[in-house]
């Protein structure tokens, strides 16, 4: 159980605070609602260059870490399909360096130049390193926009293309920022060895001067898909693989969890489904597992695996219809099902160990419009069925709502 209070700011900054007074640090943690998902089509990877840009100086602070690491502090940042998360720990005594670091970077970045061709040339980097250098690397590339027609969950969060970053201009930079970086789009969780009236206070004081910006997101809804997509890639890489991605809801709709424990029933641990059967009994695939994009919006149920030397790729994808189709006619196990909830609860109970996992839980719990999620989640997955499970995998797990990739190894 995480205790927590909140309230907003009249700019509209939602600020919840976890007061842990067995700890000498403050975890502040500030996610903004922006992520690739807000980008236009023809300038995608915005949100993960602003991660970036977000630590090259802001308007009155030149260097953001300097100040931080003198009153021994740290921090970092990650961008995903749905927001953008800053997050730093400091000692309980220099908590207001972090407010005052923060709340400069959210009232305007420098925007220096030198700063913008440093940042870009990084990202363009870690886009070849990560995405089209490894093997493999380009499976989200062309995945997403296999199993997307019109969401902007078809580009991954590094972009599109390369190009798109390379002719980024400063006013693209600029326009970004004074749309997404303001108060009403962000949550900021203080978490540690706080107050509830000292962070209020602070919070006025440092954040109540920003001004709003205007939000607004009308994204477009993806259509039900009624036939099944596929593609076939051929690269050098180690082995064959497959995968395979099924349409399902968003993270705060009400199936999520149930959603959640049959991806673990069917991949998690050397007892499960898919890899007693797959990879140990019939050594069709050396490696294989199923999980959940996560998105907000309604997100992919992945299966992916690299096939032994000597399959075909679909002699191992009839192998995982043959799993599908007994899982989606006889449903699952009382044994299956309890030790999926074991694990899911156990995980649960451990991302509540550290402060900084607790805050980020709160913020990110918030854009359900209830930060109470945090602490409801362990019941809606205690009382998931069986029927639940069986349910869900009718719904999700039909070849008409997939979209396959054959990834062939042409060295093989």
């Amino acid at each position: 159980m995480i205790s927590f209070k909140e309230f907003t700011l009249e700019n509209g900054l939602r600020v919840i605070v976890h007061e842990e007074p067995t700890v000498q640090i403050v975890v502040m943690n500030l996610l903004y609602d922006v992520g690739s998902r807000d980008e236009q089509p023809d300038k995608t990877g915005f949100a993960h260059l602003f991660e970036h840009l977000m630590f090259g100086g802001s308007q009155n602070i030149p260097s953001y870490d300097e100040p931080l690491q003198r009153v021994g502090g740290e921090n970092n940042a990650f961008t995903s399909t749905d927001i953008t998360n800053y997050y730093l720990t400091l000692p309980a005594s220099n908590i207001e360096t972090g407010f005052w670091l923060e709340s400069d970077r959210m009232l305007s970045l420098s925007f220096d130049p030198a700063v913008l061709e440093v940042q870009r040339k990084v990202v363009i980097e870690e886009f070849k390193q990560r995405y089209l250098n490894q093997p493999y690397g380009d499976v989200w590339l062309r995945l997403r926009p296999l199993a997307y027609q019109v969401h902007p969950y078809q580009w991954a969060t590094i972009g599109k293309e390369i190009s798109h970053i390379e002719h980024a201009t400063m006013q693209d930079v600029q326009d970004f920022f004074f749309r997404h970086y303001v108060p009403n789009n962000a949550v900021l969780v203080v978490a540690g060895n706080v107050k509830v009236d000292q962070v209020k206070k602070l919070s006025e004081k440092w954040f109540g001067p920003l001004r709003p910006g205007m939000k607004m997101r009308n994204l477009p809804r993806e259509p039900k898909q009624l036939l099944k997509r596929s593609l076939e890639i051929h690269a050098s890489v180690p082995a064959n693989a497959l995968y395979k991605a099924y349409h399902m809801p968003g993270r705060f709709h009400t199936d999520y969890y149930a959603i959640d424990l049959l991806s673990d029933i069917m991949s998690h641990g050397q007892s499960s489904r898919l890899y007693q059967q797959l990879v140990k009994e019939k050594e069709i695939f050396t490696s294989i597992s199923s999980f959940l994009t996560g998105t907000i919006d309604p997100g992919l149920f992945v299966i992916g695996g690299r096939v032994k030397d000597g399959i075909s790729l679909p002699e191992a994808e009839a192998e995982i219809s043959s799993i599908i189709d007994q899982l989606v006619a006889e449903g699952s196990t009382e044994e299956e099902l309890e030790k999926v909830k074991n694990q899911a609860e156990s995980t649960l109970s451990f991302g509540e160990v550290e402060v900084l996992n607790r805050a980020m839980n709160l913020a990110f719990a918030k854009l359900s419009g209830d930060a109470n999620l945090v602490n409801e989640e362990r019941g809606i997955i205690g009382a998931t069925k069986l029927e639940d499970i069986h349910r869900v995998a009718n719904e999700i797990l039909r070849e008409e709502n997939s979209s396959v990739i054959y990834y062939h190894a042409d060295n093989k």
